[in-house]
């Protein structure tokens, strides 16, 4: 899997948790420990997407 197809999942993957953690913010059934599970695995996601920008070779200008 390349660099850019393997960004563009973790992407994907992070919108579909910011979704459900606003849905699970938005419901009053919503336990807090599930609210914090989400968030938790969202910004794990942050930090891999972050991690593999940096290992993607930069762009060069001309």
């Amino acid at each position: 899997m390349s660099l850019q197809t393997r960004l563009a999942e973790l992407e994907r993957k992070h919108r579909q948790l910011e979704d459900a953690l606003a849905q699970a913010v938005a419901s009053p059934s919503s336990s807090d420990l599930s609210v914090a599970e989400l968030k938790r695995k969202k910004l794990q996601l942050k930090d891999e997407i972050q991690r593999v920008r940096q290992t993607m070779p930069s762009p060069t200008l001309h």
